[in-house]
């Protein structure tokens, strides 16, 4: 297979090359690029990347996991303890003040859980949030959360997507004023929102004794910058010191000129084919079991990434991350064989195959790459490349029969975080399957953890039995930055600006 390669934009590279730009070390300002438009940047209203990385410095969670030793430490709490199954009990951090100068207590966490675990209030990813029945204060700084039942995968997500609010404030200003003016705890405070385009962080001089620790740049000012080609001009000239996700050809010749740090990690992100198992977009070939199977042996998934991700990303088999707790290793496997594709088409009833719309948002060469396999063995997938979120919109609908999406789990290393996401009879299951669905609800509540890899196993098993999916491959990020800068990128994608430093 011939890789396509973006030779317009490694000219353009290459053209800035004949004299060193400067980062903006001087005026203390790490200029960044996002390449998504965030819908908004309070950080339950947003399912992207880019919006994680937002989170991450602007708000705190009450734990937080320490990469190096994976263990969870406390941050806005300083102790917890299960009281019983279901009932969370968390001593708070004392001292500790929001941005605008509001107090932190019991009263931020309980308003903050009580408002995201109501479903009628509309946070994006509901498993982020759904699994808390509500949080009662017992003192000042004591709280308990209350869970809908046992859910031992509740740290994970204390350290990560529950990040907790100022409740006068959100009271007041609600999702939208967050989103224009966001109000955190977090090492960074925002100066300055331009929805969707521009966004200013400032380092909090008032920053509590975290384990994050204190933001070591001054200021962090991040342009949404949609096209790799204009970010790659950009940094190159010295409008940009920070740029990730950059295409491996690229980050390969980048790396050779020997003027920036290029830097590659891989990531929980998995790319997958979405198939309409269930037929909710209609009635189509997708529906039969042997024509996805058929799609499955049809795409060389290996070949992709030698060809196009490169890196540390690897095949995968199963619907989730290979490090996430409980994401069974042995299941179904289809290694690429276009003649058993050929044969499985014409035994589900299409022997010269048939047409269907294979709908996209991100990283188009793979896309056409897998475009390239299935017309070999006679199905003519068309291309439907669209905005995030207006693919999001009509997956919600039910009105996709084929998408190649990912998901990099909001960096949570618990199978719970996507294939209970994906498989629960929720708005994004195109499989509708009662069987799994049973198994997920028993792993995803035991607190036996063999009864939680079961039950998993289980589930993962059929999953891949039945092609609901076509797992394809996990991601690995190019982190392109200035000489000037340090930075350590880590396997979650997760982008700690507070942890990026000039050096000295």
């Amino acid at each position: 297979m011939k890789t396509r390669l973006l030779v317009g934009s490694v000219a353009a590279v290459l053209a800035f090359s004949g004299s060193n730009a400067l980062a903006d070390k001087a005026n203390d300002t790490l200029n960044v690029a996002f390449t998504k438009e965030l819908e908004s940047v309070d950080s339950y209203f947003n399912s992207a990347r880019e919006g994680v990385i937002f989170q991450r410095s602007v708000w705190d969670g009450l734990l937080y996991l320490n990469q190096e030793t994976g263990e969870y430490e406390g941050n806005l709490a300083t102790s917890w303890q299960w009281v019983d199954d279901t009932t969370l009990e968390l001593k708070l951090r004392e001292g500790v003040k929001f941005h605008n100068g509001e107090e932190f207590d019991a009263d931020d966490v309980v308003y903050t859980v009580n408002f995201v675990a109501k479903p009628e209030n509309g946070v994006v990813v509901q498993r982020n949030v759904n699994w808390m029945k509500e949080a009662v204060k017992v003192d000042k700084y004591t709280v308990r959360i209350i869970t809908n039942g046992p859910f031992p995968a509740a740290f994970e997500y204390l350290a990560g997507p529950v990040s907790i609010y100022p409740n006068e404030y959100y009271a007041e200003a609600g999702p939208a004023g967050m989103a224009l003016k966001p109000v955190g705890t977090g090492p960074y405070q925002v100066e300055s929102v331009e929805p969707g385009k521009h966004f200013v962080l400032k380092r909090y001089e008032g920053y509590h004794d975290s384990p994050k620790g204190a933001a070591s740049i001054g200021t962090v000012d991040i342009r949404t910058i949609p096209d790799v080609n204009t970010q790659l001009a950009e940094l190159f000239s010295g409008g940009l010191d920070f740029i990730w996700g950059v295409p491996a050809d690229q980050a390969e010749k980048i790396a050779a000129m020997g003027r920036f740090t290029v830097a590659n990690e891989s990531t929980m992100r998995i790319g997958y084919l979405e198939l309409d198992a269930a037929g909710r977009s209609g009635d189509h070939p997708i529906t039969k079991a042997k024509v996805r199977q058929a799609i499955a042996h049809a795409i060389d998934r290996q070949a992709i990434v030698d060809s196009l991700l490169k890196g540390k990303s690897k095949v995968v088999h199963s619907a989730c991350f290979p490090t996430q707790f409980g994401c069974e290793q042995d299941v179904t496997t289809y290694d690429y064989d276009p003649e058993k594709a050929k044969a499985l088409l014409a035994e589900a009833g299409y022997p010269d195959g048939f047409s269907v719309d294979f709908y996209a948002y991100r990283d188009r060469p793979y896309a056409e790459a897998m475009l390239s396999y299935l017309a070999k063995v006679g199905i003519q997938a068309n291309l439907k490349y669209l905005q995030y979120s207006a693919l999001r919109d009509m997956r919600f609908k039910g009105e996709t029969s084929m998408s190649f999406q990912t998901w990099g789990s909001y960096s949570v290393n618990d199978a719970s975080a996507i294939t209970s996401q994906f498989f629960k009879h929720g708005a994004e299951d195109f499989a509708r399957d009662d069987e799994v669905l049973a198994w997920l609800n028993a792993a995803d509540t035991s607190v036996d953890p063999a009864v939680r890899k079961e039950n998993y196993s289980e589930a993962l098993k059929k999953i891949a039995d039945q092609a609901y999916w076509v797992p394809l491959f996990s991601y690995n990020s190019n982190y392109v930055f200035t000489q000037d800068a340090e930075f350590t990128p880590t396997p979650d994608e997760v982008v700690r600006f507070f942890q990026v430093s000039w050096k000295q």
